[in-house]
């Protein structure tokens, strides 16, 4: 069977059932993000860092920017959820970012360092949260949808091995 090049470890789709094991794996995939996508990075020869996984699709170097966006973004969103009562979080257009003068910034290694630092922070955050933490929730008025950081934890530990994945294929692509 072929992977798509979308979404070659599938969409997500959100837990019908959760356990504590479910979270700490999340928990781990989020503190391991920045290692993961520097090795994924590292067996991508340089000439290819330009280059997009899919027709239409963004280049490495934008999805390693992008990856960096996005889970800044998602920390402070967190930090809301955490401090405020359901807060609206602010959406923002992913797919223009990714177009912005910063998104060719070279190297990436900048981005790469910015995640090693956010998600040492994150996860520090995350492994000090209560079981009740994990239950507040947030509202994106984009979706129209309340989640829980439960869900978001979940959601971002996808989103970093979806883009690993995407850096893996600029290879074979």
């Amino acid at each position: 069977m072929r992977k798509s090049l979308q979404y070659p470890i599938g969409e997500f789709v959100v837990p019908k059932q959760i356990s504590s094991e479910d979270r700490n794996q999340w928990i781990t995939d989020i503190e391991q993000l920045p290692t993961q996508l520097k090795k994924a990075l590292d067996d991508v020869s340089k000439p290819l860092i330009d280059t997009s996984y899919r027709p239409g699709g963004w280049t490495a170097r934008q999805v390693v920017h992008h990856v960096a966006d996005s889970h800044m973004n998602s920390f402070i969103r967190f930090k809301l959820a955490l401090t405020e009562e359901r807060p609206t979080i602010k959406p923002y257009e992913e797919h223009l970012w990714a177009e912005l003068p910063d998104s060719k910034l070279f190297p990436v290694e900048h981005s790469l360092d910015l995640l090693h630092s956010l998600h040492h922070r994150w996860t520090y955050l995350l492994k000090n949260m209560s079981a009740s933490d994990f239950n507040k929730t947030l509202y994106h008025p984009a979706s129209k949808k309340e989640m829980s950081l439960l869900i978001n934890t979940a959601l971002y530990s996808w989103h970093g091995r979806h883009h690993i994945e995407h850096i893996k294929l600029v290879q074979v692509h």
